[in-house]
């Protein structure tokens, strides 16, 4: 009874319910305009057939008189059949006819009426008929008309039928919706079960596919990659700890063991002064790395960021690679640029700059030729293709292994060659939660030799007088920078 009671309460069932009292209603006005329609057309004939009658009878009195009309009248009233007739003198005694009664005063009002009587034959058995009253000269009146029976019988007969219809339509409707209801509760307590084995800690379990391709279809995918971004996001915040707790464990002992030291040996002021500048060094190195952990899960959380705005990617790039011609002077490097103007995108600029100024960085650190005659070349360029944006940051290093360039867009993934460097391993990190905030990817690939990243991020088209300046982003990453990019990128 239970599982009875749940189907009269599903969504489903009581969405068919009002499907089946709108239909019925629908029905029965149907029925109830054809029931009408039959009705008025069947008057229409009998007034036309009563009419044509009277019509007849007329000219037979004005050829014969009266005398005419009598023998018609009771030839045809031997005649079985609906018609009505009755003649009276002007004393209102019946002549001829197949009428014995009618009510009092219908002889007195000539022209057409719907009324009872009783017919000859029959008494007490009343009837109704449509009837048209005629006076003729003489003061005799003449009575013409048809039988309704035939029409009360057909509105009983569509009666029946209406409620017959709705008897079976109710039947077969809630049974349908009953089917109905079952077949979605059956997959909606599948969905249930399943969400109730995730909240008891199971997050690969994933809700059932029916295959249906519809609303519950649709609701379900949505909610399966809602639990795998969910999960990812979890693995993520595990790996994120774990990260943490090794990687800056070293720092931090470090940085207590520096300031052990310097207690314990320090002996004069510019000693401790110092020991205070390698801490400080040390202290700004642990904030940016939280700084720059904290952008990228606001970023992998979807985050919106103030300043989104369309502008020059192109010119973004362009002056990054003019802030960074002093640091690869200092690295005997050189950088060369290809950038195509009217790069338009709708974004944050700071973001997209910040991202940029990482690959750089990285570029900057790692990407020195191993061969002495093969020039170290950084070389960034722009540019569009279809509908999006292509920028690209390309040296002559060592590159990465192609089993590797996914793993290094980790968190705090630094691999071997460059762990001796300065560096959080967070640059690609950030890079890649910028390019998945502006809906776009991030691809790193062979340089033949050395790397080759590519941001692909979507475009605006160009519109006519919009410049777009990037002293902004030059003026930012020059006020982050100072003697060092604050967010220290690395591979």
């Amino acid at each position: 009874m239970t599982a009875l009671a749940n189907l009269f309460r599903t969504t489903a069932f009581k969405l068919s319910l009002a499907y089946l009292v709108i239909f019925s209603i629908g029905a029965g006005a149907v029925i109830g305009w054809v029931a009408w329609n039959v009705g008025r057309l069947l008057d229409e004939q009998i007034a036309a057939t009563v009419e044509a009658e009277i019509n007849g009878l007329s000219e037979q009195y004005s050829r014969g008189g009266i005398r005419i009309i009598v023998e018609v009248i009771e030839r045809r009233t031997r005649q079985p059949g609906a018609s009505l007739y009755l003649i009276t003198n002007f004393a209102g005694q019946t002549i001829a006819g197949n009428i014995a009664a009618l009510p009092p005063g219908v002889l007195d009002q000539p022209g057409v009426r719907e009324t009872t009587y009783e017919r000859q034959g029959e008494p007490g058995v009343e009837r109704r008929a449509l009837a048209r009253i005629f006076l003729l000269p003489g003061g005799f009146r003449l009575l013409v008309g048809r039988d309704l029976d035939d029409r009360e019988v057909l509105r009983r007969v569509i009666g029946r039928a209406l409620l017959t219809s709705l008897f079976w339509l109710i039947v077969i409707g809630t049974l349908g919706g009953l089917l109905v209801a079952r077949r979605v509760l059956r997959r909606v307590d599948a969905m249930n079960d399943s969400v109730q084995t995730i909240m008891h800690g199971d997050l690969s379990r994933r809700l059932p596919l029916a295959g249906a391709n519809d609303e519950l279809e649709r609701l379900a995918i949505n909610l399966n990659s809602m639990l795998d971004r969910i999960v990812e996001l979890m693995a993520g915040l595990r790996e994120v700890s774990d990260n943490i707790a090794h990687d800056l464990k070293t720092p931090l002992t470090r940085l207590r063991n520096r300031t052990e030291e310097a207690l314990r040996t320090a002996k004069s002021p510019d000693e401790f002064r110092g020991a205070l500048e390698r801490n400080i060094e040390e202290s700004d190195s642990l904030i940016n790395i939280f700084n720059a952990l904290l952008m990228i899960a606001r970023l992998e959380a979807g985050s919106t960021f103030e300043g989104m705005q369309s502008f020059d990617a192109g010119q973004v790039a362009r002056d990054l690679a003019e802030l960074y011609e002093p640091v690869a002077e200092d690295a005997q490097m050189r950088i060369e640029t290809d950038i195509a103007d009217g790069l338009m995108v709708h974004g944050s600029r700071e973001l997209i700059g910040q991202a940029l100024a990482n690959l750089i960085d990285n570029a900057l650190k790692y990407g020195a030729s191993p061969k002495p005659d093969l020039p170290s070349v950084v070389r960034v360029s722009a540019r569009r293709e279809g509908a999006s944006i292509y920028l690209q940051i390309g040296d002559r290093g060592p590159g990465i292994a192609a089993a590797e360039r996914e793993h290094v867009l980790g968190r705090f993934v630094r691999l071997e060659g460059s762990r001796s460097r300065p560096g959080s391993g967070l640059g690609l990190s950030l890079a890649a939660a910028v390019v998945r905030l502006h809906n776009g990817e991030i691809r790193i690939e062979d340089n033949a030799p050395g790397l080759l990243v590519t941001l692909v991020i979507p475009a605006l088209a160009p519109v006519a007088g919009q410049s777009s300046s990037g002293a902004d982003v030059k003026a930012e990453s020059r006020n982050e920078r100072g003697e060092k990019i604050e967010a220290e990128a690395g591979r």
